[in-house]
């Protein structure tokens, strides 16, 4: 039976999650705790969960450090992130920190219960949120976007890599034209470059093209 554990420092949020959880078929909680460090005070280590779904901001311990110790520590269990925020520097740096999967607050009761299944099955969920971000189009088939996308990571450039891996960083744009002694226009010019030549619509969908062909790790 997977067990799950809640952290949020939203109580109302997170008992009525609580809630829900019991009622899925073969789920239970083990216990629910205000943040990253009142989680791990109160973990059992003969009584670990499989499931953690997280919030990323909380005070004391955040999301981005509750799951860097999760996946630092316990790299079986498997972080959900849960969160209001849709910015996509935020799940980049939470899938960073180890996190398998990221839920918006307002998401469908479905859509959580199918999460938890894949991290459990597949040890990844890629839903709307992420998909958007790394597909452009769906003029494309599955196999002729991998193989575009093979062909282009053979022929990038020195710089164009050097990019790509600060995109795997949580620097801003403006930051990162600057480590890389660029004007931010020149860096727009390497996103928007790569955009068009990889078929994808955000950062994100960079990042995971950097860590598919192991330009960078996250």
């Amino acid at each position: 039976m997977p067990k799950v554990v809640l952290v949020d420092d939203h109580v109302l949020l997170r008992n009525a999650l609580a809630k829900i959880i019991h009622h899925f078929e073969g789920y239970s909680v083990l216990f629910e705790a205000n943040n990253g460090r009142h989680f791990i005070q109160m973990l059992d280590p003969d009584n670990l969960p499989n499931i953690v779904i997280l919030d990323v901001t909380m005070p004391v311990m955040n999301g981005y450090e509750t799951s860097q110790w999760i996946n630092a520590n316990h790299p079986d269990m498997k972080v959900i992130a849960l969160s209001m925020l849709n910015d996509e520097r935020v799940v980049i740096r939470m899938l960073r920190s180890g996190a398998k999967g990221y839920l918006l607050k307002d998401t469908e009761v479905d859509e959580l219960k199918k999460a938890m299944e894949e991290v459990l099955n597949k040890g990844l969920y890629i839903n709307e949120i992420l998909y958007k971000n790394i597909v452009q189009t769906i003029n494309t088939s599955p196999e002729e976007k991998e193989e575009l996308q093979h062909q282009v990571a053979m022929g990038l450039n020195d710089r164009e890599r050097e990019f790509l891996r600060w995109l795997c960083t949580d620097k801003s744009y403006k930051e990162i034209a600057s480590e890389m002694f660029l004007s931010p226009r020149t860096v727009d010019g390497y996103r928007d470059s790569l955009f068009e030549k990889l078929k994808v619509a955000s950062r994100i969908g960079l990042v995971m093209f950097a860590v598919r062909h192991e330009i960078a790790h996250l």
